[in-house]
């Protein structure tokens, strides 16, 4: 799993779905200042890499999670990773918005999801696990048994962990921010000296440079 997980943080690294930059930082939309970046929606402009997420995702789902009957996504970014696990497994997909639209049936998930299915939250990142835990709630009032969440990349904030604790369901990531850094160490991309200011940003991100 470990050997995966720098594998994919290399792809992440590569494509520039993740950088790191600790003299210029970089400003979230909550405001947080933060030496890091994600956008996993670029890989899906990488078909190979986009392949190989999926199967990882894939695998993850079947070593964690027996039983799972439908995949959700979390809006927007979860959808398109969501929908392509979905397939590669064979089973129903639907996604979860932040909240209930304004207007026609004022969905909040959107597809088919029937009381007691057992479900699997797809998300591209999670930060402090906010939108996950908006989408797992929703899918609990829907009456689906959540089995857990996994996304792409994971922080490793402990507002995530705290969050998730709260829903009494796991959540899992293909890679995370230690394998990252240590990925980005081992290709020259990052010096090791930037490391500790990192890891301190990691343990309190809403106070970094604010």
């Amino acid at each position: 799993m470990e050997q995966n997980s720098r594998k994919i943080a290399g792809h992440l690294l590569k494509i520039q779905a993740v950088m790191v930059n600790v003299t210029s930082p970089f400003t979230w939309s909550a405001g947080w200042k933060s030496p890091i970046y994600c956008d996993n929606r670029l890989i899906l402009s990488y078909p190979s890499i986009r392949t190989e997420v999926i199967a990882a995702f894939c695998d993850l789902i079947r070593e964690r999670f027996e039983g799972v009957e439908v995949i959700a996504g979390v809006a927007t970014a979860g959808i398109a990773h969501g929908a392509l696990v979905a397939q590669q497994l064979g089973l129903p997909f639907a996604y979860v918005r932040s909240k209930a639209k304004g207007h026609g049936r004022k969905n909040q998930i959107e597809g088919r999801i029937e009381a007691g299915q057992k479900c699997v939250v797809i998300e591209d990142l999670i930060s402090t696990g906010k939108s996950s835990v908006l989408a797992v709630n929703a899918l609990k009032e829907r009456q689906a048994e959540v089995l857990g969440t996994v996304s792409i990349f994971s922080y490793g904030f402990p507002q995530a962990k705290a969050a998730f604790a709260e829903t009494s369901t796991p959540y899992y990531s293909l890679t995370s921010l230690e394998d990252l850094l240590q990925k980005a160490v081992e290709i020259n991309y990052l010096q090791p000296s930037a490391l500790e200011t990192i890891y301190q940003w990691q343990k309190a991100p809403e106070r970094w440079l604010s």
